[in-house]
This record gives C-alpha cells, structure tokens and sequence, in this order.
C-alpha cells in the first residue's frame, strides 16, 4: 500500500545521524550536487546565505531571488556558482516574471527551497489587500512553487524545501478569517498560521507531487541567532512570549538554546540533500532529522496536529488558488 504522509503517518524521528548541534557543513559532507540547479529565496540573508553557500560549495548553480539586487551582490561577494535575479515576494506579479524568465531558460529545477519569511511585522497589506506575513511566508512560495512546477517534474528527483517555524504552535490557520478582515490584527497569530500553511502546503504538495517524483518538506530551523528576522518585532512580543524579561533582555535559558546560522541552515540542507528522504516526503522536521507530533498545548518541540491534518491541506490547497488566482498544475 502506498505511504501518505496525512494525519502523522510518517511523522517520528528516523535517526539522521545529525543533531541540534549539527552544521549545514556537517550535514552536506560527501554530497556532490554538481549539474543541480536550485533557487533559494531569501538566500542573501541569514540563514539564507549560509543555505546558498552550503549548495553551491556542493557544486549546484544557486539562484537567488532578492528584492534587493545591491545587498545580495554585498552579502554573496565571492560566492561561486551563484546567480541574482530579482523579484519580490510582496508582489505577485514579480514571482511570475521570475519564474517565466527561469521557465524559459528551458533547464529543470532540482532544488526549490522556500527559505525567505518574515516576522512579527505591524498589519501591512499587498497590493491585492492580503496581509503581509500570509502573503510572504505562504502565498508567494504557493505560487512560486506553481509556476515553477514544469521545471520541478523536469528534474525526476525534484525536493521542494519549506522553511516553516515553531511559530506555527502559535495559531492554526483561520479559514473564516485568514486576511484579518474581521478580527483585530494580532502579529502572532498572523505569523501562525502562515508558518501553520506552509506546514500543510508541505504536506498536501507531497501527497499530490511524488507520482511526478518531486518531495516536499517543511521544516523548524530552530530560535537563531545572527539573523534580521526579528528586525521590527518589539522587546514587548519577546516577553509575552517568555523569552525576555520585561527590559527585553533573553533570559538566559532561553539564550543558552539559540542555534549558530550554521546551526540553523542544517536541517534546510538535510532536507534538501539526504537520501534518506528519497521514499518520504510531507513530514516537517527539526534539530536535522523527522519531528515527532507535538499533541499538547503548551509550546513545545514537534508539530501540531492541526498543522499536518488532511482535511485541513486539502482545503487550505483549494484557498490558495482562489486567493492568489494561481492553480497549480498537479491532481
């Protein structure tokens, strides 16, 4: 019988050999991605950058999508292997002359990692009116993914990497109100559930790609840091959430288990290179290996059950069209 990942069939630990502790360099050892193409959005900041100079030390063509041609040429100076184009998450017609100009280059797209996010940001909308953390961490890697999927089929072994958060324990996603047009704004929870998406994005692109031999994965890269994800979130959030006090210094526990960029990158790169994902797809991991199901209340390791149900992907899939007018070539 064939496996899906619905409902946490597949979700527990495999024993990757790797740990929290792991490195993107670690995890790439003995990895040879020479002749793969990847694009990594958000790849010239952050975790992102140590993504993209992890794959193209590997031997892969790195494309990176930057909203900022200038501070990505900064960041990547000396990087080989990488090529900058730009585009803008925030703007949908942006991600379609991005991926019309790969499309026509005519080659396949081995690697899509869905990197870029952000975070804890004040109500902002796009020019279609949708809400900038849904639009930013969800709607634009659903399209991207879409107009890309000609070249994903094209590679035969195509992994589609999501970068999700712990954040998605925040809020399941809200199908009566997902835009905020009807409840007060509250940065949480708006960073919830597009993390909360992306994790049943995952899953139902999974389910619905492995017959054209393309995998997804969403996954917790864990609290980082060294990165600008962060940049507008207040003092304020951080201590409603328990990681500072009310000065806004981390309290120490919470310091102690903040991961190096290094750190970071590595379950991204697992993701996206370890064979022992060939036969699985759909499963959200963490600290470099499968995650197990977080079924309490309470914030905590793993993910939540909402966040992998099949109901809830199913019906979230038929959304993001309708949201984003983008319908995506795969039954």
């Amino acid at each position: 019988m064939e496996q899906h990942h619905y409902n946490g069939a597949l979700q527990k630990p495999i024993g990757s050999g790797f740990n929290a502790a792991s490195t993107s360099t670690d995890v790439i050892r003995g990895i040879d991605l020479t002749g793969k193409i990847a694009i990594v959005t958000g790849g010239y900041t952050g975790i992102g950058v140590e993504t993209t100079k992890t794959l193209a030390a590997a031997g892969a063509t790195v494309i990176v999508p930057a909203r900022s041609i200038e501070k990505a040429e900064k960041n990547l100076a000396g990087v080989a292997n990488v090529v900058l184009e730009a585009m803008d998450l925030m703007d949908h017609t942006s991600i379609d002359r991005f991926a019309e100009k790969f499309l026509a280059s005519g080659r396949p797209l081995h690697l899509l990692i869905n990197n870029a996010g952000i975070m804890f940001v004040p109500l902002r909308r796009d020019s279609r009116g949708i809400e900038s953390q849904l639009v930013t961490n969800y709607l634009a890697p659903f399209q991207l993914t879409a107009r890309l999927w000609s070249a994903l089929k094209k590679a035969d072994g195509a992994r589609v990497v999501n970068v999700s958060s712990l954040g998605h324990q925040f809020a399941p996603f809200n199908f009566d109100d997902p835009n905020f047009e009807n409840r007060e704004y509250e940065t949480l929870s708006g960073y919830g559930q597009s993390k909360t998406a992306l994790n049943l994005f995952s899953l139902e692109l999974d389910n619905r790609a492995k017959a054209y031999n393309v995998r997804a994965y969403a996954l917790h890269p864990g609290n980082i840091m060294g990165t600008e994800l962060a940049r507008e979130a207040s003092a304020e959030i951080f201590h409603q959430l328990g990681l500072a006090d009310e000065k806004g210094e981390l309290l120490p526990e919470f310091a102690a288990s903040l991961k190096t960029i290094p750190q970071g990158a590595a379950t991204t790169i697992w993701c996206a290179t370890s064979p022992l994902l060939n036969d699985i797809g759909g499963v959200y991991c963490e600290d470099t290996d499968i995650a197990g199901v977080a079924s309490g209340p309470e914030i905590s390791a793993g993910v939540k059950p909402y966040s992998i149900d099949e109901a809830n992907a199913k019906r979230l899939w038929e959304l993001s069209e309708k949201m984003t007018g983008v319908y995506f070539g795969v039954r």
